[in-house]
């Protein structure tokens, strides 16, 4: 059965007032794991995954896809304590082991603090993976204020540097970072001016990043999502955008996390061990010369 026969076409008008908003209030709450997306090789067998925002949305569909292929999993979330923690059973049902941390990513202090607990907990990181993000609409430039600007990119973007400045000392020779940006790095937005320059922020700081590390054999790529059925979503746009969010695409619809998942677990796996400072774009169709 395809994901069209599943969700519906058009989403109920909706919207949520905290920031990156809960999935289990959702409605439809977002498709993040389906028998048929099942892989099960166990191409991340003994890996350790970092998954900022793993709480939810495209960062849920990561963690379990990752779990069914063999990795150990730490979930980094800002308060979403319920949503983090159905993802931890889900992990845990897949016979894998999941650790949860709690805080601000934007901290530098706390992302040096994760990546310590991550190496006492595991002994290891691998894989890291820059998901987390939160986006706010402005109507113009001048709605734009320093302190919306300044937290925006210490989420998006800064946590991104801080994070990977930690843990490229602990990992090796076949490890891999993996950064989620956007269509709109490339396209812009005319609601989330912001947002879209972090994604290019983290775009550049990609392939910035994959020439650096080359030379000790870490690997570092990036996925663009296109519109896709998060959290954040009904927490940054009005119940008349949400209700169609997404139709615009080739595709007709809008994107579910589980259609990421694969993007990066092939990314993580061997068998992008010749692929750096690249994005993949999972956007339903939108054609990006960039």
């Amino acid at each position: 059965m395809n994901i069209e026969d599943k969700f519906p076409k058009t989403l109920p008008k909706q919207h949520q007032n905290i920031q990156p908003g809960i999935e289990s209030e959702m409605n439809p709450v977002p498709i993040y794991d389906l028998p048929e997306y099942h892989n099960n090789s166990k191409r991340l067998k003994g890996k350790v995954a970092v998954i900022t925002g793993g709480d939810s949305g495209i960062g849920r569909a990561v963690a379990l896809a990752f779990a069914r292929e063999g990795a150990k999993i730490c979930i980094m979330y800002l308060n979403e304590h319920g949503d983090a923690n159905l993802t931890k059973e889900l992990v845990e049902k897949s016979g894998s082991e999941c650790l949860l941390i709690s805080g601000d990513i934007g901290c530098e202090e706390f992302c040096k603090n994760s990546i310590s607990q991550v190496i006492k907990t595991f002994g290891a990181i691998n894989i890291l993976i820059n998901n987390a993000a939160e986006q706010h609409c402005v109507n113009k430039i001048e709605e734009l204020t320093k302190e919306q600007l300044e937290r925006t990119f210490k989420t998006n973007f800064f946590s991104a540097v801080y994070l990977t400045k930690s843990a490229v000392s602990n990992m090796k020779k076949g490890d891999c970072i993996i950064n989620n940006t956007s269509v709109v790095a490339y396209k812009g937005h005319e609601l989330l001016i912001d947002y879209s320059a972090t994604k290019g922020a983290l775009t550049t700081f990609t392939r910035s990043m994959a020439i650096s590390l080359a030379k000790n054999g870490i690997r570092v790529n990036a996925v663009a999502p296109g519109p896709i059925w998060t959290p954040l979503i009904p927490s940054s746009f009005n119940e008349d955008e949400v209700a169609k969010f997404g139709a615009n695409t080739n595709l007709g619809r809008v994107g579910q996390p589980v259609e990421l998942a694969e993007a990066f677990v092939f990314l993580a796996s061997q068998g992008a061990s010749y692929i750096t400072g690249e994005v993949i774009h999972v956007n339903g169709g939108e054609i990006i010369n960039a």
